[in-house]
């Protein structure tokens, strides 16, 4: 057997575990831990295996399937018939803590007290002395004392199968446990996690840089484009609001009309009322001399109805009557047949009454002396029983005493064996050691080589990966000044695409309007040309006179060329004419020379001096002729000043058209060159990040080869230190052996013959089974005698109840007889009485018929006289139906005036609420707010064209965003800010990468170490329960053992080598036993649970797998809990405790001390 550790064995010790509503443990109830063995008893299904789950749970299980359950509340305990549910379930483990083993958090008191409790529909809670604590700090507590919810020193029921069938990797936790570093594996873990969120944020964190500096670009264009957005949208607003106002105006002159209608409407419909409500009066007078006749009439057809009901009354009776006539004849008939029936059964129940009797009397005579045979055959059974007791407990005796022999028999043999192989097994490790020492310090010169050429390839890597840093770094300013430029070039062209389109757009509207105002002829306004701003002075001054053509030849209507004046008339003084201004053939020079240009001012005051065929015109289009006509241009517009106006604008944007497609050309060719240079920059950027990309692949691989060299290095550093300290310890081990071979055998040579107790006990087993026949012969006679016995007096029983039945049957017969008799003469005088019913009811019936001749004829007569007043009614109805109709058709037309008039007002109304929802005004208030003459507001449609093409501009540019600059702002505050984050998380990867190399260095080399030493113990564990044979541990499926999987090797005595899976199920259930001993001896749990793991062990199997348990006891300080069933396990428990289940559903623990018991016996 291995020795006990000479380091870690200082552990945690569990001293109580305390349960209160937790599953069936509904009371408080406390499980003190002591050291050695605890046994736990009871029978199935009282809730013994509840306190591994309870031992599980406190520890920070969090998988509701590990305590057999759908949810995690359902542990708390869920009531019976006579105990309501609980609300809550606690379990505290108190653990003593003088040596301070405990974590720094939980080091502060000699007694450390861990409690979880669960509340419904709230959660766990954890608290450590009465302080809450998080789950993880309470995992990774035991976790660091080499115990846990999911360690495997807590075997559960089937747990045992479980490591028989689990997959190696799954089976290198014990391993893990056996090291100590479940806690370090969960470190690694969290640091491969950070590890990967850190790579991944900063894979996010570039792509977003990228994203802000692309969206930075946009804002700068997004901001030109609200500036013009603003000046459209205050444009927009003011024509918004003179077209909401004109609406409003005529809505309101819509609503005058609306409500004269109403008026006359309303006086019509109340003639057509007050004519309806007299045919009304004459109507209901009418109606009032209906309900007299109606009375009579009803009343004449009731009599008639009821007459008639008599005379069916009366058919039906004699219907019934002559039913019951012959149902009383065939009742009479019936009766006879059941009389004479009767009589045939009382002659059957006299023979069946003397049979019976007959059989009781034999039966009787067979029962005599039975009672004296049963006795006889109970002595002779009770004797044969007591004979048999006396030698199975002479057989059992005998038994325990060579049992006990064999055991001590075959404890030394093995020993003796034990000894021998390990003697031999010693000198073959010692051996196989020295060999690998050798090897291991080839493989550290190797390994130490392979970690210097990788050191060298990272220089050159992080040298390449600076270079492409740069590189990408220039690409990327590079990429961002072109998209800048791109960004700009962007909106200047579409800038200048919106302003071409836009005049583009005006001059086509335009140049239509003109082309179809020329459709309609040839005239002289066609051939002038006037200055801007001065058409409205020409079309007031020429008016209509402009559309005349000019003469080609003498006849028709038109403008004739004519000589000038001899003596030309002079203007004012003061006036300029209005000729230089135009450029007109010369059959207008007359015209014109006569045409003043004045102000507004100016034109009263000198129309008095105006000679004939003179007038003035001011810019505006105001007139004033000679011969006292005024005509203002807000009174009397000129359609031929707005088509000189039309012309001019035409000829205007004709040239700004021009211009702006000249700009737009530029544009686009600047922004073509522009938007080709930044594609050829993102090709750039893109192979500087591709180039980037790769540096950063070529570094992480040689940095995993840096760290798989060194751990391969560290590997091999350890692993022959300790294959040192291995070749010792096998010298000491052989001296051992040695030693322990002489004490065995002096032990066997002491011991007493087993083969005589053996002959003793088979001569015995002999004598018990003959025994034992003549003891089941005695009881197989005794139980037929009982059984005859049991079947007369049933029969007995029987017979005396059927003549019982049979004599009662004949008692009742002349009853019954009599019965029938006076039912046959009762239905013989109903007969006659029935017969005589018929004739009585034909006299009724024609004295009927007479009535309803009568009645009938009088509710004739009613009804001839309603009908002619209900005729008079009818024609009433329909004359007052006709005024009826006149009055609602006048109420209808004042409903449509109504309705009209409303939809005036509703259409006020609305205009009204448009402006105050979009303006926030009143009419008036938005009248102020215009500054404008409502009579001089343009029609709506043509305010809506304004509104229209002002809309047609805002869309053209597009979404706007109006915060562009806030938002611009803002991106480059965050673009800084993500350039800080990421060097933080390139430190950080860094950091975390030299952290996870340290754990998995540390990992390998103390999993190897614990290998080592349990492949050791687990050798020399398998030999001793099976008394012979060799097993080991093989990792497989990896190079590194921290990824590597455990496979068991085994070869019992007489067999050959094989996998676990191969052996019987006994032999797989030691084999499982010895891997977790020799997992105690490397590094003890705290506590070790094992349920019910000798269910599948002969009893010869159990008193190995008890000596084991004493022997890790004796070795370490670990603390055994034992559920058991088996009786030899019982006997050898410390203490037992006993679960019961004396209320259904809820458990209670019971104990005994056994060596206290055993020492107050002694």
């Amino acid at each position: 057997m291995p020795g006990k550790p000479e380091s870690g064995q200082s552990i945690l010790l569990f001293s109580r575990l305390r349960l209160t509503g937790f599953k069936s443990f509904v009371d408080p109830t406390d499980l003190v831990i002591s050291d050695g063995l605890t046994g736990v008893v009871g029978p199935n299904g009282c809730g013994k295996s509840n306190l591994l789950e309870a031992l599980r749970w406190v520890m920070g299980e969090t998988r509701a399937k590990a305590m057999r359950g759908a949810g995690m509340e359902d542990v708390i305990f869920a009531g019976t018939t006579s105990r309501p549910a609980r609300n809550f379930a606690e379990v505290s483990l108190t653990i003593d803590n003088s040596n301070r083993l405990a974590p720094s958090g939980f080091n502060d008191s000699d007694q450390l007290e861990i409690v979880r409790r669960i509340t419904r529909d709230v959660g766990s809670a954890y608290k450590a002395n009465s302080k809450d604590v998080r789950a993880r700090d309470v995992q990774m507590l035991f976790a660091d004392a080499s115990t846990g919810a999911h360690s495997p020193a807590l075997v559960r029921q089937g747990q045992i199968s479980e490591l028989i069938n689990a997959k190696p990797t799954s089976r290198r936790r014990i391993l893990e446990e056996a090291a100590g570093i479940s806690g370090l594996y969960q470190r690694r873990h969290e640091a491969e996690l950070k590890l990967k969120g850190a790579e991944t944020n900063l894979e996010r964190v570039d792509d977003v840089l990228e994203q802000l500096a692309n969206q930075l670009a946009q804002l700068e264009r997004q901001a030109k484009q609200a500036a013009r957005y603003r000046t459209i949208g205050e444009e927009l607003r003011k024509f918004e609001g003179m077209l909401l106002y004109r609406r409003w105006k005529e809505a309101a002159e819509a609503r005058q009309l609306a409500q004269d209608e109403l008026r006359q409407k309303t006086t019509e419909a109340g003639r057509a009322e007050a004519q309806a409500r007299a045919r009304s009066a004459q109507r209901q007078q009418l109606e009032q001399g209906l309900p007299p006749l109606r009375e009579e009439e009803a009343i004449a057809a009731a009599v008639l109805q009821r007459l008639q009901v008599q005379r069916d009354t009366l058919k039906d009776q004699e219907d019934q009557a002559r039913q019951t006539i012959e149902t009383l004849g065939q009742r009479i008939e019936q009766l006879a047949l059941d009389i004479e029936r009767e009589a045939g059964l009382n002659r059957d129940a006299a023979d069946s009454v003397a049979r019976l009797e007959w059989e009781a009397g034999e039966l009787a005579k067979a029962g005599e002396g039975h009672l004296e045979k049963l006795d006889q055959s109970v002595v002779v059974a009770r004797e044969a029983a007591g004979l048999l007791k006396d030698k199975e407990t002479a057989l059992s005796q005998l038994t325990e005493d060579v049992a006990r022999l064999a055991a001590r028999h075959q404890s030394v043999q093995r020993l003796l064996h034990d000894s021998q192989t390990l003697l031999k097994k010693s000198e073959t490790e010692l051996a196989r050691a020295q060999s690998n020492v050798v090897s291991s310090q080839d493989v550290l010169r190797s390994a130490t080589h392979a970690f210097k050429v990788a050191g060298d390839q990272q220089l050159d890597v992080v040298a390449m990966a600076a270079r492409a840093d740069a590189a990408l770094l220039a690409a990327e300013a590079a990429r961002t000044a072109a998209q800048i430029r791109e960004s700009a070039a962007r909106s200047k062209r579409s800038e200048a695409e919106g302003v071409a389109n836009a005049l583009r757009a005006e001059l086509f509207a335009l140049r239509k309007l003109v082309e179809r105002d020329a459709s309609d002829g040839v005239h002289i306004l066609d051939q002038l040309r006037v200055e801007k701003g001065f058409e409205k002075a020409l079309g007031a001054a020429l008016a209509d006179d402009l559309r005349a053509p000019v003469l080609a030849e003498e006849g028709g209507s038109g403008w004739q060329s004519l000589l000038p004046y001899s003596q030309a008339q002079v203007l004012p003084s003061g006036v300029h004419p209005l000729g230089p201004y135009v450029s007109a053939p010369l059959v207008l020079a007359r015209r014109l020379d006569q045409i003043g240009l004045v102000n507004a001012a100016q034109g009263a005051a000198l129309q008095c001096d105006l000679q004939p065929g003179q007038r003035l015109v001011s810019r505006e289009g105001d007139l004033w002729r000679w011969d006292g006509l005024i005509a203002l241009a807000a009174d009397m517009p000129s359609a031929a000043a707005l088509r000189l106006e039309q012309r001019n604008r035409l000829e205007e944007l004709t040239e700004q058209a021009a211009q702006a497609n000249e700009r737009m050309q530029a544009a686009q060719s600047a922004h073509a060159d522009c938007s080709a240079e930044l594609a050829e920059l993102a090709r750039a950027d893109t192979t500087a990040r591709e180039a980037r990309r790769d540096a950063d692949r070529q570094l992480a691989e040689i940095n995993r080869t840096l760290s798989r060299a060194e751990a391969e290095q560290n590997l091999a550093t350890g692993k022959l230190e300790d294959l040192s300290f291995v070749v010792r310890r096998y010298h000491d081990e052989v001296a051992a052996a040695g030693t322990q071979h002489i004490e065995a055998e002096a032990a066997l040579a002491e011991l007493a013959d087993l083969d005589g107790l053996r002959m003793q006990v088979e001569d015995l087993k002999t004598i018990v089974e003959t025994a034992r026949s003549q003891m089941i012969a005695d009881r197989s006679a005794q139980d037929a005698l009982r059984r005859e016995g049991e079947a007369r007096a049933r029969r007995s029983q029987e017979v005396i109840k059927e003549t019982g039945v049979w004599q009662h049957r004949l008692a009742t017969a002349e009853t019954r007889s009599a019965e029938l008799a006076a039912r046959k003469l009762t239905s013989e005088t109903d007969l006659q009485q029935a017969s005589a019913t018929p004739d009585m009811i034909a006299v009724k019936r024609d004295e009927l018929s007479a009535a309803i001749t009568d009645a009938d004829l009088r509710r004739r007569a009613a009804t001839d006289h309603l009908t002619e007043a209900e005729t008079l009614v009818r024609q009433a109805v329909a004359t007052e139906r006709d005024a009826e109709r006149a009055a609602s058709d006048a109420r209808e037309t004042r409903a449509g005036a109504e309705a009209r008039a409303d939809a005036a007002q509703e259409t006020v109304s609305y205009a009204t609420d448009r402006i105050s929802e979009a303006q926030e005004q009143t009419p008036e208030e938005l009248l102020d707010a215009l500054a404008l003459d409502p009579d001089k507001i343009p029609a709506s449609d043509l305010v809506e064209a304004d509104v229209s093409r002002l809309k047609r501009q805002r869309d053209a540019l597009g979404a706007v965003n109006l915060r562009a600059e806030e938002d611009a702002k803002q991106v480059a505050e965050e673009h800084a800010t993500l350039l800080a984050e990421k060097i933080d998380l390139e430190d950080a990867i860094k950091t975390l990468r030299a952290g996870i190399a340290s754990l998995n260095r540390e990992g390998r080399e103390r999993l190897l170490t614990a290998f080592e030493l349990v492949n050791s113990n687990f050798g020399l564990l398998f030999a001793h329960l099976f008394g012979g044979g060799e097993a080991s541990l093989v990792m497989v499926e990896s190079d590194d053992p921290l990824d590597a999987g455990l496979e068991i090797m085994c070869q019992p005595p007489g067999k050959k080598l094989s996998t676990l899976s191969l052996l019987s199920g006994g032999e797989q259930t030691l084999t499982a036993m010895a891997l977790i001993f020799a997992v105690f001896l490397a590094n003890p749990a705290p506590i070790c649970v094992l349920d019910e793991v000798d269910a599948p062990l002969d009893d010869a199997n159990v008193t190995r797998f008890c000596d084991l348990l004493d022997e890790m006891c004796r070795r370490t300080d670990t603390r055994f809990l034992i559920i058991t069933h088996h009786a030899v396990t019982m006997a050898r428990m410390d203490r037992l405790f006993g679960v019961t289940m004396q209320e259904q559903g809820v458990s209670q623990l019971v104990s005994v001390d056994l060596k206290k018991a055993a020492a107050m016996v002694a």
